[in-house]
């Protein structure tokens, strides 16, 4: 199934300061958030922010804010974002199907985000690289869990260049400088 532009939404699950130092590999996963968040923002991706408990875990962390520009995280409690009424009322307002995720932590809230997603008829496409745990093996077994339900499982190169879909637009050319 082809992922369209004109029916996606993007996800930023959690990204906050209190957990991020803590995930595998969070230098390599900072570096690719910010290029798929500017990436989706050349391309109009309209982006939802959540924040889980921000009192005990704090804000996003200030790089993946800075590249997400103005925006009005939805605070949650619960892990997945679907049981958040504030989250599914700004996910319907939207009127898109396909909700690319990227966030942390890959076993907890985006799994439970991607299965409620899939559960209630969106198509959940989760960005392998732009998503970790604090365990390397729990981000391995949610993904596989994610694909054997049928997810679509993809990366940040990809995805956006699927999104572009042309060479020569001024798009592409923007979003080929930030992949290079």
């Amino acid at each position: 199934m082809r992922i369209s532009k004109h029916n996606s939404v993007a996800v930023v699950v959690d990204v906050q300061e209190r957990l991020f130092p803590h995930i595998h590999e969070h230098q390599q996963l900072e570096k690719n958030l910010i290029t798929l968040i500017s990436g989706l923002k050349i391309l109009d991706i309209p982006l939802i922010v959540t924040q889980q408990y921000t009192k005990g875990l704090g804000k996003t962390i200030p790089s993946v804010a800075k590249a997400l520009g103005k925006y009005d995280p939805l605070e949650k409690l619960t892990f997945s974002c679907c049981a958040d009424p504030d989250f599914m009322d700004t996910l319907s307002d939207l009127g898109k199907n396909q909700i690319i995720l990227m966030g942390i932590e890959t076993h907890v809230c985006v799994l439970q985000t991607a299965i409620d997603l899939l559960q209630r008829g969106y198509q959940p496409v989760i960005i392998e690289d732009c998503v970790s745990s604090r365990k390397l093996n729990d981000k391995q077994v949610a993904i596989e869990r994610m694909r054997h339900h049928g997810m679509i499982i993809s990366t940040y190169e990809s995805i956006l260049l699927e999104l572009c879909l042309v060479a020569g637009t001024e798009q592409f050319k923007a979003i080929s400088t930030l992949i290079k």
